[in-house]
């Protein structure tokens, strides 16, 4: 049923002050995704969740569920490429997001802009964030190079004298989010372009993957192993020249008191 096929029934809800919500909200979108934001979202969603469990601060990351942020109205949704719910724990089932159940937005919401349509982005996106009461929001736009007025990434904070504002653009490669403490930054160019977290003061420092961290550990294992061989073989070898030269001394030592016994003996 449509969205104007409803409304009657909308008003009368909120006019009876009636409990039931008849207001029918969508959980999947309609329309293709360019392959390009999919790679970008698989690689950074799991990297944030990460990121706040080594910070002891875990928290739900998603990607690409409705958010819902005026009741009775369907047309208030935005839906993030990635994002972050505070307060609410890593795991749980997230079909659709309706803020008016648990008075939880988005404390950081992140939008790749789509090649279908760009401005959409760049226009209809902020406004949107704006309404829903998200703390930060970074654009990026892996195809800022195909026109003159696009950029990289704009950076939009809520600021308590100015509102939600742009506080950010710029072409690098990095920038600092706020929200989450640490920086993303852009590796690879054109179709291999993918999002990874950064520390650092400068953003110099990758935050591992799941996978790198594991190969890193076990790299970090068999290197105390072989730390620990090199060692008692080390151990090893010094006891050797030790009884090495226990034996030598010994020898020099019988060879000495052989000698002073001959010559103490009577002709």
């Amino acid at each position: 049923m449509s969205i104007e096929a409803h409304r009657p029934e909308h008003r009368r809800a909120q006019r009876d002050g009636r409990e039931r919500d008849p207001t029918y909200y969508p959980v999947e979108k309609k329309v293709g995704e360019d392959s390009l934001q999919t790679w970008i979202v698989e690689l950074l969603r799991p990297l944030i969740e990460r990121w706040y469990s080594e910070l002891g601060r875990p928290r739900f990351v998603g990607a690409d569920q409705f958010i819902y942020y005026q009741q009775f109205d369907p047309s208030k949704v935005v839906a993030p490429d990635v994002y972050v719910l505070p307060g609410v724990a890593p795991g749980r089932r997230v079909r659709s997001w309706k803020v008016w159940e648990t008075g939880i937005a988005p404390s950081f919401a992140l939008e790749v802009v789509s090649s279908e349509d760009p401005y959409k982005d760049y226009v209809d996106a902020p406004e949107r964030y704006r309404e829903l009461g998200v703390r930060e929001l970074v654009i990026f736009d892996p195809d800022w190079e195909r026109g003159r007025d696009r950029v990289r990434w704009q950076r939009y904070r809520k600021l308590k004298t100015r509102g939600f504002v742009r506080v950010e653009t710029t072409n690098a490669d990095r920038i600092y989010a706020r929200v989450l403490g640490c920086w993303l930054r852009v590796l690879g160019a054109g179709e291999q372009a993918r999002l990874r977290l950064a520390t650092g003061p400068e953003g110099e420092a990758l935050f591992p993957t799941a996978a790198e961290a594991e190969r890193a550990a076990k790299e970090a294992e068999r290197a105390a192993k072989e730390a620990e061989r090199a060692a008692k073989e080390a151990e090893r070898a010094a006891k050797e020249a030790a009884l090495s030269r226990i034996a030598e001394l010994e020898a020099q030592i019988a060879s000495v008191a052989g000698a002073g016994a001959k010559g103490s003996g009577a002709p």
